[in-house]
């Protein structure tokens, strides 16, 4: 049995689409919502999905949640975003292979890649990227991080061809919204590996070849270490000019800029300003997250 979950908040323009990708494939489909004020929940209702409440912490926390939700039979678990879409391919290979799957495979990598302004992003070195959104029920759990999380296993992972694509169709306006609150999650992150006030689960690794894994190493070994607001420009040139973001487009310009440079150095100027209240206070991180950012860890 194949259960697909989907974590929603106002995703009334996105729901449908999202189930309609999986409804062929899907034994059951299982919405976890923190809150919509739009159609949201009645639309993934009334077309069969199994509609959950729960107040939202972050994604890790909301997502390990709806695991412990699913039905005993349950044998595989795929995570999929609500504006997220299984192409025809993947779902066709999803239909006809998982099942003969070798009993220790533990978990899938997909491709997934991304439009933005309605533009499939091809350049930067992004895309597309190899996750494990498919995994056995009972052996895959989210990381417990605030931001960039992704599923772990510990067993053995097979590899599927076919692409997840993330096409959200909402405004400019809400994506850099979203990602002003994607910028203080990563702060936390940043200053858990600094200071240790909560646990730290990641993916790095340089061992087994998992794209994933080589990234978040990158990010946290050599990334985290060069000087606050240069690695902004440096990660924008390498992605833009480098590996020819450019060719992108005027969409994917704005791509490239506002999500390569501009939340990079947003992140950057927020974990100033949070390690700055730290030393003019004298208090400890979590104390300085919780005034500066607005985010309560305890």
């Amino acid at each position: 049995m194949l259960t697909v979950v989907v974590l929603t908040f106002n995703e009334a323009q996105h729901i449908a689409r999202a189930i309609g990708s999986v409804r062929d494939i899907a034994q059951a489909i299982v919405v976890v919502d923190s809150g919509s004020t739009d159609a949201t929940c009645k639309i993934a209702g009334d077309l069969g999905a199994r509609v959950l409440r729960n107040p939202w912490t972050n994604h890790a926390t909301q997502f390990n949640w709806a695991l412990d939700q699913l039905d005993d039979d349950t044998d595989w678990v795929l995570r999929l975003d609500a504006d997220e879409i299984v192409m025809p391919e993947l779902a066709a290979e999803i239909g006809k292979s998982l099942a003969t799957l070798d009993d220790d495979i533990e978990g899938v990598l997909v491709s997934r890649r991304m439009n933005f302004l309605g533009r499939p992003v091809r350049h930067g070195g992004l895309f597309p990227i190899r996750v494990l959104r498919l995994f056995r029920h009972g052996k895959g759990r989210c990381e417990n991080r605030w931001m960039d999380e992704h599923i772990k296993v510990e067993g053995k992972t097979a590899e599927f061809h076919g692409e997840i694509v993330d096409d959200n169709l909402s405004s400019l306006s809400w994506w850099t919204e979203k990602h002003n609150s994607y910028a203080s999650r990563e702060v936390v992150d940043i200053l858990n590996l600094e200071h240790g006030f909560m646990p730290h689960e990641t993916v790095a690794s340089l061992t087994g070849g998992q794209q994933a894994g080589i990234k978040r190493w990158l990010k946290e070994r050599v990334y985290a270490r060069l000087p606050g607001g240069l690695r902004a420009f440096a990660y924008f040139f390498y992605r833009y000019i480098l590996r020819l973001g450019f060719l992108d487009g005027r969409e994917g310009r704005a791509f490239h800029i506002l999500q390569g440079f501009w939340y990079r150095f947003l992140v950057d100027a927020k974990l100033f300003e949070v390690r700055r209240y730290m030393t003019q206070h004298d208090v400890d991180a979590v104390t300085a997250i919780d005034k500066v950012l607005g985010i309560k860890l305890r």
